[in-house]
């Protein structure tokens, strides 16, 4: 009896940790929208709801210290509550990434660097968190590899738009325009370099839970750096 339920207790920490990553993604998933339509009350609606992403995380904080400390895990269990654990602590970070989002929605005056497809390196990089997620639900360690490729694209198009930003900075200062738009230009030049930064971080945060997953499912760090 004492094994079924902790069997049940590993079963219950990973749909918690599935939960979480749901609700993370649909926050990134508003959180662009927000930005791409400059929905301020959206946007606030973001960085107000943060909390319930944090008190989330906390409590399966909580619920893998307390496999730890009674249950004692060895060998696989040991491996997939320790993954489970630093799991959360990168969709915590992905939910903060978000709130970032937000935050650049409701400073945004104008439409600038139409030729920057944010919208499309957003929906990526949740698609990599998705991913990442559905191979740590599965035990999937082919998808791992995967996500860890597909991070090299995402960088190559977050290089290409900072180029981007950069190039037309240098173009500004070429023209010498008054002094009130260099100060508006420099604003958004500072925003969609954070926001390009960010989605990076996203990306960048899938492939740690890759990472995780595959070391949870194969032993195997090769992921891990």
């Amino acid at each position: 009896m004492a094994r079924n339920d902790y069997q049940q207790q590993l079963a219950a920490l990973r749909e918690r940790v599935l939960e979480m990553s749901d609700l993370v993604c649909h926050r990134l998933e508003r959180a662009l929208s927000a930005l791409e339509t400059k929905d301020d009350e959206l946007a606030e609606q973001i960085i107000a709801g943060d909390h319930e992403i944090n008190e989330l995380y906390l409590e399966i904080e909580q619920t893998c210290i307390d496999l730890f400390a009674l249950q004692q895990p060895v060998a696989g269990d040991l491996r997939f509550i320790a993954a489970s654990f630093k799991i959360i602590t990168d969709l915590e970070r992905i939910a903060d990434l978000a709130v970032n989002l937000g935050e650049y929605t409701l400073q945004a005056e104008r439409d600038r660097y139409s030729e920057i497809d944010i919208g499309y390196i957003g929906t990526q990089t949740v698609e990599m968190v998705e991913m990442a997620m559905d191979a740590y639900a599965d035990d999937d360690p082919e998808t791992t590899h995967d996500i860890a490729a597909l991070d090299d694209e995402i960088d190559a198009l977050c290089e290409n738009a900072s180029q981007i930003v950069v190039r037309s900075v240098l173009e500004a200062e070429a023209t010498a325009t008054a002094g009130v738009e260099d100060e508006a230009l420099l604003d958004d030049v500072s925003r969609m370099l954070l926001t390009i930064r960010d989605l990076e971080r996203v990306g960048d945060h899938a492939v740690n839970i890759a990472a995780r997953t595959l070391y949870m499912v194969e032993n195997d760090d090769e992921l891990i750096y």
